[in-house]
């Protein structure tokens, strides 16, 4: 395949992004790091709360590879490794052989969806680990390794994970997503609608597999890694040592193709330091740290979503103050709104929206900023309506 190709390639996996990006509110960034995971050839993991899609999203995004075998399942503690990789062949049994049936299964899989991958069985999980490290499975009769076409995987769960067996699958997926329920009002109106109507069946761009291959395999390892990107990359190793948040050599090494997915999927030649903002879904090991990675990476990367990072600190202030006022009068509510707190939310808006024209203006990443805007939002329809009183069906035309 030639650059054309590789072009057209990008472009249609841009337009995806897009139609998923319309489709799954909120979720921009979410969906647009989930290609290039996939893209690098690497695993990611979705953590959310039960009902934000996340199923749903994963489902959506590897159904778009037409020509690829999809494999999807919901673990339990009791999942069986030959539930995942090859029921034993009855029929073959009762001939005296043992015999592994692989069609539909893990082993046969282009692109997989692990739903509850936490709960995987102790049974299951050297095999769990085979597959996603190596790409292998060891038959259960002890025969030659099954080498597995796995592209990747998107997998999905509810909680962190608790024991030493889960960890070592944790630390295999490169790329950890958080997501929470939906902040912004006027998109939980959109849900609310979507429930009673019936819009027109949405464009839904493919991209073959063989296409997405050669991506994954000569495209993206192409992408060049300028000096400067590498000066980068040691400068916000060194930045969050300081703050006692230390990945492995093999993650920095692997983000290495992220960094160079990012750029692919933007039709650039050349990593560029905009392409770093993915690197906040991969250097974190617990919630806790993810804020600080994405003010050490924003520091290098976007001055205007630094500041939108400080105008998030005061409005979690203000939904702290609001959360300790429970139960107090309406009165004391309302003085306390006008005094502390539509002012500075309606500034903070007003300064968020700047900052994101002159974002996107200058062709920078405006996920970080459209993230704070919607918790401004949130906040804000908050204040309206617990403090001031404002019935909540005008609230979307006041945010």
């Amino acid at each position: 395949m030639g650059a054309q190709d590789a072009r057209d390639t990008a472009e249609r996996l841009r337009a995806i992004v897009g139609e998923l990006s319309d489709r799954f509110h909120e979720r921009d960034d979410v969906v647009r790091t989930l290609v290039v995971t996939l893209l690098a050839g690497q695993h990611s993991l979705v953590l959310g709360p039960p009902g934000t899609a996340k199923s749903e999203l994963a489902r959506e995004l590897t159904g778009r590879v037409e020509g690829a075998s999809y494999w999807e399942i919901l673990l339990s503690r009791f999942t069986a490794p030959t539930r995942m990789f090859g029921p034993i062949d009855v029929a073959a049994l009762a001939r005296g052989e043992y015999r592994q049936v692989y069609e539909g299964r893990a082993t046969t899989a282009h692109v997989a969806f692990i739903d509850e991958i936490f709960k995987c069985s102790t049974a299951a999980l050297n095999e769990t680990l085979g597959f996603l490290n190596e790409r292998i499975y060891h038959p259960e009769n002890g025969g030659e390794p099954v080498r597995c076409p796995l592209i990747g995987a998107i997998t999905a769960s509810n909680e962190l994970p608790t024991g030493e067996d889960s960890a070592a699958i944790y630390d295999r997926l490169l790329v950890r997503i958080e997501v929470g329920y939906l902040e912004d009002p006027s998109n939980f109106a959109a849900l609310v609608r979507s429930a009673v109507s019936r819009p027109e069946a949405p464009a839904r761009t493919t991209v073959e597999l063989a296409t997405l291959r050669h991506a994954v395999t000569e495209a993206v390892p192409a992408v060049e890694v300028p000096d400067a990107i590498v000066d980068a990359v040691c400068t916000l190793r060194a930045a969050l040592r300081h703050r006692e948040i230390v990945a492995s050599d093999r993650r920095w090494r692997q983000a290495v193709g992220l960094l160079q997915a990012s750029a692919y999927l933007d039709g650039r030649p050349a990593v560029a330091r905009n392409d770093l903002s993915v690197l906040t879904h991969v250097l974190w090991n617990s919630p806790a740290e993810r804020p600080a990675v994405e003010r050490e990476v924003l520091h290098l990367v976007n001055p205007d979503a630094r500041e939108a990072l400080d105008l998030a600190d005061t409005v979690e202030e203000l939904e702290r103050q609001l959360d300790a006022m429970a139960g107090q009068s309406r009165e004391a509510l309302s003085d306390w709104a006008i005094k502390n707190a539509h002012g500075r939310l309606a500034t903070a808006g007003k300064r968020l929206e700047e900052l994101r024209a002159e974002a996107a203006g200058a062709g920078r990443s405006t996920a970080a900023i459209d993230r704070v805007t919607g918790r401004q939002r949130a906040v804000r329809a908050r204040v309206l309506t617990e403090a001031l009183g404002v019935d909540a069906s005008l609230v979307q035309a006041q945010v």
